[in-house]
């Protein structure tokens, strides 16, 4: 019963990834919470809640940090938001697929760190991969493997 009172959160002000999420949620009965600022248009959809928030630079990360609660599944790319995910016992979930864990979250934010020391030094980047097909179904193969793996009781 506690896996259908669980819903997932979507950081969704640029993620690529809303409707694998859409069509998998809705196979596993399970809401959804598509969270965004008002500069990001969101059609509303069965099993969807859309929740528009002011355009603040953290207004989206803290609506989300503020309602996550542990069993929720967070779909972000946000590593400050995942770090608040995952201390609120959620599952947290990359739009590429990856699964952060409380020992992988620590080496993202410490290369993000260290990144950012390399741009105020002068040192540009190419910035993210561009977004491709085989990304999309690592993510649905991920969110997928993780409903499933919540419907059989196998997550707390």
């Amino acid at each position: 019963m506690e896996a259908l009172e669980s819903k997932i959160i979507v950081d969704a002000d640029a993620c690529p990834v809303k409707a694998e999420i859409v069509r998998a949620a809705g196979q596993f009965q399970i809401a959804v919470w598509m969270v965004a600022s008002y500069d990001h248009r969101l059609t509303p959809q069965e099993g969807v809640t859309i929740v528009q928030v002011d355009r603040s630079d953290q207004s989206v990360d803290l609506y989300i940090a503020n309602r996550i609660a542990a069993g929720d599944i967070l779909v972000t790319q946000d590593f400050g938001l995942a770090t608040i995910g995952l201390a609120k016992k959620a599952i947290v979930l990359s739009n590429r697929g990856q699964q952060y864990t409380d020992l992988t979250i620590d080496f993202l934010l410490e290369k993000r760190h260290d990144q950012a020391k390399s741009r105020r030094g002068g040192k540009y980047g190419k910035g993210p991969r561009p977004f491709t097909d085989e990304d999309r179904q690592r993510f649905l193969q991920t969110l997928t493997k993780v409903l499933k793996q919540r419907q059989e009781n196998l997550f707390p």
